[in-house]
């Protein structure tokens, strides 16, 4: 998928499931980083969360707000991405790796369109 510099491209599987999932959500989904998040936004059309920010390193949001979003079932699905370990390597916040890290304890994975994909709304 994407990356540091390259935006994800999603599968026509994955977009759907997207599509087909996000009435009545904040955000259609969540993944690290705002280059994996513009792909999916982009082929999609749908508000879709950048955790970590830029490259995953930004605070934001914190595990604990992350939890309240689903919670408050604002986040449909998070998607996998790899990179969730880049924060404290980095010198950045490991915020995101700890996200990353209670998703998928939490959730279970699937793979859509050989993606990961997690369903925050079944637990």
């Amino acid at each position: 998928m994407g990356g540091l510099l390259n935006a994800a491209a999603p599968s026509a599987e994955l977009t759907a499931l997207l599509e087909s999932g996000a009435s009545g959500y904040t955000w259609a989904a969540a993944t690290v980083g705002s280059n994996n998040a513009a792909g999916y936004q982009l082929a999609t059309e749908l508000p879709v969360m950048a955790v970590g920010g830029f490259n995953g390193t930004d605070p934001a949001p914190t595990l604990e707000r992350f939890k309240q979003y689903v919670a408050e079932k604002q986040i449909r699905y998070f998607i996998g991405t790899g990179m969730g370990g880049a924060g404290r390597s980095t010198g950045g916040s490991d915020d995101a790796a700890r996200i990353a890290a209670w998703v998928q304890e939490t959730f279970t994975a699937t793979t859509v369109g050989g993606t990961t994909v997690l369903d925050l709304t079944s637990s």
